[in-house]
């Protein structure tokens, strides 16, 4: 690691394999504590390349339980996080709307680093127990289009890092894997990443691949569509700046789509906005990004009619009723 590390701060690159074999070594815990968070904190402090975070996904992907949903036209709505923006979970919420609205969704989450509350800490508070186990998880596709991949059961590997992560309390190059190492490997993805750089990379990456994707950025740095500025998007059909009153949205203020300060705040929020009583604002935000994910499998579409689409599952507790069958299996 000593070498691994005066490497990075003569700041040289690693290439796509150098990067795939220091990332399974760490998984394999042949690194210390102290040498794994010098590691991470040194890309808190320089820019990742394409094939340094292609070498890390690989790695991510060759270590992980791999899991067939036997259903193919599968999405995943993931951000990266570590925006520091501290929304309600926004992305989770329009999982379920796209879930109801007849998609089928696989949602890869994890507990919030970062963040306060990620994915996988409103769903575990709100009752949801985690499982890697193929026919259950299939038949919550099945029942209600969704099922919820907690990332550590998949990920067992990562074991060794999640404590620093946790300790560091920062965003790390582990924030930029997330969507990219869903192991259901979704054939439509929507992405949500945190600055232009990363929606730069992600895009070309993605470009080399079969997905069909939608990588968004909000231009005042959300990993997702905000409401509070303008949008941009990367996609099969090139890059584009989105306009929010173009696309027939009034500006939010930040506050408006704010989380709670607790676990507990978060779900309450969450489960607001499920059962119909969440304010204008809110219903918003969660509708636009479950429009965007609706348009990305279905690009023929307009946003206006993916929008209605996200709207009738919403307001006709379809996106509600997702949510409690996957509780009940």
């Amino acid at each position: 690691m000593k070498q691994i590390l005066n490497h990075l701060f003569e700041n040289k690159t690693f290439t796509r394999e150098q990067s795939k074999e220091i990332l399974t070594e760490i998984a394999q815990g042949k690194y210390n504590n102290s040498q794994m968070a010098a590691f991470m904190t040194a890309y808190c402090m320089r820019s990742i390349t394409v094939n340094e975070l292609e070498g890390f996904r690989d790695a991510m992907l060759e270590l992980c339980l791999p899991i067939d949903l036997q259903t193919g036209d599968l999405i995943d709505l993931c951000g990266t996080g570590g925006d520091g923006k501290d929304t309600f979970n926004i992305s989770t919420l329009a999982s379920f709307v796209v879930a109801g609205a007849g998609y089928k969704v696989a949602k890869h989450g994890n507990y919030g680093v970062s963040s306060g509350c990620g994915s996988s800490n409103v769903m575990e508070f709100l009752g949801y127990k985690f499982t890697n186990e193929t026919d259950k998880l299939k038949r919550s596709m099945d029942s209600s289009n969704i099922c919820f991949l907690h990332a550590p059961l998949f990920h067992p590997a990562m074991k060794t890092v999640a404590p620093i992560r946790r300790e560091l309390g920062v965003k790390t190059f582990f924030n930029m894997l997330g969507p990219m190492v869903n192991p259901a490997k979704p054939k439509n993805q929507l992405v949500g990443v945190f600055n232009l750089e990363l929606a730069r990379i992600y895009a070309y990456l993605y470009q080399k691949s079969d997905i069909k994707y939608t990588i968004l950025n909000a231009l005042d740095g959300y990993d997702e569509i905000s409401l509070t500025c303008d949008f941009k998007t990367f996609s099969a059909e090139g890059e584009k700046i989105n306009s929010i009153e173009g696309l027939g949205f009034d500006k939010l203020n930040p506050n408006e789509i704010l989380g709670g300060n607790s676990v507990s705040e978060s779900a309450e929020i969450f489960m607001t906005v499920l059962n119909g009583s969440a304010t204008t604002a809110q219903n918003n935000v969660v509708l636009a990004n479950a429009a965007l994910a609706i348009k990305t499998i279905a690009p023929e579409k307009s946003f206006a009619d993916c929008f209605d689409e996200a709207g009738t599952s919403l307001t006709g507790k379809n996106a509600l009723k997702s949510f409690k069958t996957l509780l009940a299996n």
